[in-house]
């Protein structure tokens, strides 16, 4: 049994025995099998009911188990979306009113007008820019490139993203424009680089891994569009986060993106190749189009907040402590 695992229900037990708490709160993972009967557990998503092929066979019957568990066991249950509560209702016929949705926080700072101002950022982004092969050769700024970031995994949809940018950069007129994949590499990531070679895509769709926090503002700041049609999500950050610096979003209508996307993003079947091919292709074309989404974007992200999401996370805490 992994360590963090074996410690919550040994070691964590044997704590919440001794010294129980007036609640006890688990923002990740699950309830200790010895645990105060005002518990609150949250749960972030139910992506392994969706796609079990994503997960080991025992770290699958694991989070089944321990999911039930927090649902039947926990006074309240804390999800990050409206989605994710559906999830829960349906599955394991937890009753509404005990699943609380409290949103988590967009990027810090995201109040500022900074993000929208891309021209001088992009230029004081050139060094960023240059490491990664994505400046203009011409010194105009950057080259044109769509950008995704989070670990390459099946879940993220990545497979129809590049059969997606196939069909775009067909076009004469888009020759120049790149697909950036950043993040690390995660299951299957080796499927995803065969199918660029096989595509003839190699040059034009680039993977440069995982991208230190320092340099995520730049790629963001240069990217023509944010491209993330996500098969499942509980929440959704990286929306969040290209909003916050102005950059256009695509991404998908299931699970909780269109939650976080607000009508700040085109919204696509994630399952379909030719609506994400379309939505690219709107954005690269369409100047007006994209300046009204960042826009959009923008004003999106001040929808969430961290201090937002302690402060109902504590209005949570204290219903369950005074036993409502």
């Amino acid at each position: 049994m992994p360590f963090p695992r074996l410690w919550t229900h040994v070691r964590l037990s044997a704590e919440m025995a001794l010294q129980p708490p007036d609640v006890l709160f688990v923002p990740a993972h699950v309830l200790p099998l010895i645990h105060p009967r005002r518990s609150v557990a949250t749960v972030h998503d139910l992506g392994f009911l969706r796609y079990p092929e994503a997960h080991l066979p025992r770290d699958l019957r694991y989070l089944r188990w321990s999911t039930g568990w927090n649902a039947r066991q926990a006074a309240a249950v804390i999800a990050d979306s409206a989605a994710t509560k559906a999830d829960l209702v349906q599955a394991y016929d937890v009753p509404p009113s005990k699943v609380h949705v409290v949103y988590l926080g967009g990027p810090e700072g995201a109040d500022s007008s900074a993000g929208l101002d891309r021209t001088p950022a992009q230029a004081a982004c050139g060094e960023v820019l240059s490491r990664y092969g994505l400046a203009d050769a011409t010194g105009g700024g950057p080259a044109p490139y769509l950008l995704y970031v989070g670990t390459l995994q099946p879940r993220k949809n990545l497979a129809r993203v590049i059969d997606a940018f196939a069909r775009i950069a067909a076009d004469p007129a888009l020759a120049d424009y790149r697909l950036v994949l950043a993040g690390k590499q995660g299951w299957l990531y080796e499927d995803l680089a065969a199918q660029v070679q096989r595509l003839g895509l190699a040059g034009r769709v680039l993977f440069p891994g995982y991208v230190p926090e320092a340099d995520l503002p730049a790629l963001l700041r240069g990217a023509r569009a944010f491209v993330f049609p996500s098969l499942y999500e509980g929440f959704g950050i990286p929306v969040l986060e290209a909003g916050a610096y102005g950059v256009p979003v695509i991404t998908s209508t299931t699970s909780s993106l269109p939650e976080v996307a607000g009508d700040a993003a085109l919204l696509v079947d994630p399952h379909d190749v030719d609506a994400i091919a379309a939505a690219m292709y709107r954005l690269v074309t369409d100047d007006a189009l994209a300046a009204e989404l960042a826009q959009r974007g923008h004003a999106n992200v001040r929808r969430f907040s961290w201090e937002k999401c302690a402060r109902e996370t504590l209005a949570v805490l204290e219903s369950v402590a005074r036993g409502r």
